[in-house]
């Protein structure tokens, strides 16, 4: 029998054509959805938590006594993870896992248990933050969402890093810095590009659900633009930078000295919330001073030094950024929850009041720059934290930040946060450009996500 007659409206197709891939639009229009709903229940989680924060901060300034509890809280914190945790103990680690492929899975149970041991931790006087408590809460929550869904959307990180751009994003009010986090975190030097959609719809729903819902973010002066003299700019940001990429050092130093320290003397994990909780209240008693204890942000007398006060020229003392970062790391070293990313901004700020005094440079300048390149030199995550920069500070920082968190950043190479971020973007890039015969390209896709 004869082939039926084609149309000469629809010709027949030639041997070597493709199908058309009717697929991929509805993956990203699932990949869209899942950066909506990842965004929306982390800045719910986030509104919920900094509510929280603000109450147990205010009670414990109100009740002083709270501190002497601290050893209790530890413990508390402790079994609550031995007995519901299933990993989620790992915090920030086991996503930054999962988002490599790891083949645990991030557990439903991280949310309530990270944001009870934080909230703990706040009321009780531990020196903690709260970027990784927002972190957890959005990645365990969409990790739950995508594992529903998983047969529509087969990538688990996209709804992972959609989790963590829409906490970090709410947390801080810093929807731009939060998508650009997500993406550089899996890999330092490299951005997964592939996955910015998502992710910043993740951000930008977490950041408007926390808004509507009437949370109010801290407000930092804005920079006005590079103020040091033109000849002397380039060198003067240089030197803060290398002032803050040793400050990240330092920290990370010190908060595996303590551990080590907690090993010689054969101290169990049962004992070190008690062994931990004990030294802070020695060096609190012995400061005379609670100002380095909680967050940090503000201090309980208007007198105290904290956060907000670095940019104030003589708000915080020489050494205010040494104490938090003792007070900060002993606190994570006995085991208690709520992360570091505050405290390091209190660090860097306060340290970048010293390093201006020093050089006769902006203390409020400075103080900006600090905050964004301890950070960034301690998570090698220097793209968001320039973001972070101009979200939090105004463009006038954009210039200066793009030095202070390059040299900071190449500083601080060798070590970081995660033992698997230990690597700057500076060396990144020009290892790659060494492999590939000078043909490398910085900010590479990394696959996957």
């Amino acid at each position: 029998m004869d082939p039926a007659p084609q149309s000469p409206g629809n010709p027949p197709p030639s041997a070597g054509a493709a199908a058309p891939n009717l697929r991929a639009p509805v993956l990203v229009g699932t990949e869209m959805v899942a950066g909506l709903v990842a965004g929306i229940g982390a800045g719910l989680a986030s509104a919920v938590f900094l509510w929280a924060l603000d109450a147990v901060t205010a009670l414990r300034w109100e009740h002083r006594w709270l501190l002497l509890l601290l050893p209790l809280a530890g413990v508390l914190m402790q079994r609550a993870y031995r007995a519901w945790g299933r990993g989620a103990e790992r915090g920030s680690g086991l996503i930054l896992d999962a988002l490599q492929g790891g083949s645990q899975p991030v557990p439903w149970t991280m949310a309530p248990l990270v944001l009870g041991g934080t909230l703990l931790s706040h009321l009780c006087g531990g020196s903690v933050g709260r970027e990784g408590t927002a972190v957890q809460m959005g990645a365990s929550l969409a990790a739950v969402w995508g594992r529903r869904f998983r047969d529509r959307l087969p990538d688990p990180s996209v709804v992972l890093m959609a989790g963590v751009a829409g906490g970090f994003g709410s947390v801080f009010g810093t929807p731009w810095a939060g998508a650009l986090y997500a993406l550089e975190w899996p890999e330092p030097g490299r951005v997964a590009w592939r996955r910015a959609l998502p992710c910043l719809i993740a951000a930008w729903a977490g950041h408007a659900t926390c808004v509507a819902l009437g949370v109010h973010h801290t407000v930092y002066p804005s920079s006005a633009g590079p103020t040091v003299p033109a000849w002397g700019a380039l060198g003067a940001y240089a030197v803060g930078g290398v002032a803050f990429g040793l400050a990240a050092r330092a920290f990370v130093a010190c908060l595996r000295a303590w551990g080590r320290g907690f090993g010689v003397l054969r101290i169990g994990p049962g004992a070190l919330p008690l062994v931990s909780a004990a030294l802070l209240i020695a060096l609190t008693w012995a400061l005379g001073t609670d100002a380095y204890l909680g967050l940090g942000v503000t201090g309980r007398l208007p007198g105290d030094p904290s956060l907000v006060r670095s940019f104030e020229p003589g708000g915080v003392t020489a050494w205010s950024w040494w104490w938090k970062l003792l007070f900060t790391t002993l606190t994570l070293a006995g085991g208690f929850k709520g992360g570091e990313v505050t405290p390091l901004f209190f660090i860097g700020a306060a340290l970048g009041q010293a390093v201006a005094t020093l050089g006769g440079w902006p203390v409020g300048e400075f103080a900006a720059l600090g905050f964004i390149a301890v950070f960034a030199a301690a998570s090698h995550a220097p793209w968001a934290c320039v973001i972070l920069g101009w979200e939090l500070f105004g463009p006038g920082l954009i210039a200066p930040g793009c030095v202070a968190v390059a040299v900071a950043d190449a500083v601080a190479t060798g070590t970081g946060l995660s033992d698997r971020r230990t690597r700057s973007l500076i060396v990144s890039w020009i290892l790659d450009r060494c492999r590939s015969g000078g043909r490398g390209r910085p900010g590479a896709e990394v696959s996957g996500g």
